[in-house]
């Protein structure tokens, strides 16, 4: 996943459920033709394991096709049998020590961290290439537990090279305001999918928002 030391990119997340693989297939096509995204993080919650599979042999190739990184939510066996190129881990998912030994070292490996810098701390100790922090703004995907300030990312930022990601109810009209205090990337799933123009709509909207040149 390549980061622009300029510009705050779009990390894409799947809706929890796809009813209709085929169908999203195409609509995904269409998404990632309308501007940047940074990856894309398949996130079935509930899924079985063939389905996971299914899916990511479906959509990973739409995602390599622009040049976009495709991630695994949770699962590093998965990742490594489909040869994703990475894994998103929550703090109950496993350890990045572990993931890295299924990936190896080619693969990205990143790591929520919710509102702490310590648990930040040790996913980059521990080898992560990113760490998440949110919800920074209230989100109907999933429940919130932990809502950091602003000024987390900037101290981030500040001190460390390992790229960071936002999380948590971002849109096109308050995604500005994270890039500013120092995300790298803004991780949006309702935002792009819910959009009422649509999803490519909102992929540009996002970086309009975001300054970035389509």
């Amino acid at each position: 996943m390549s980061q622009n030391p300029e510009a705050c990119r779009l990390y894409l997340i799947t809706p929890d459920e796809i009813s209709d693989l085929d169908r999203f297939a195409a609509l995904l096509d269409e998404t990632l033709a309308a501007g940047d995204v940074a990856c894309l993080q398949l996130r079935l919650k509930g899924a079985s394991d063939d389905e996971i599979v299914a899916a990511a042999e479906k959509l990973m190739p739409i995602c390599h096709k622009y040049d976009v990184a495709f991630f695994l939510n949770d699962r590093a066996d998965l990742a490594a049998q489909v040869d994703a190129d990475g894994v998103h881990l929550g703090q109950d998912d496993g350890d990045v020590p572990s993931a890295r030994t299924l990936l190896g070292h080619s693969k990205d490996i990143g790591v929520t961290c919710h509102d702490s810098m310590h648990l930040a701390y040790k996913a980059g100790d521990e080898g992560a290439n990113y760490v998440g922090f949110g919800a920074f703004f209230s989100t109907d995907t999933k429940t919130t537990e932990y809502q950091p300030e602003l000024d987390i990312l900037t101290v981030w930022d500040e001190v460390t090279e390992l790229p960071c990601v936002a999380i948590g109810g971002i849109t096109p009209e308050n995604c500005g305001e994270l890039a500013e205090a120092g995300a790298h990337f803004v991780a949006v799933c309702s935002g792009v999918w819910n959009h009422p123009e649509g999803p490519a709509a909102a992929v540009l909207a996002f970086n309009e928002a975001l300054g970035l040149n389509c």
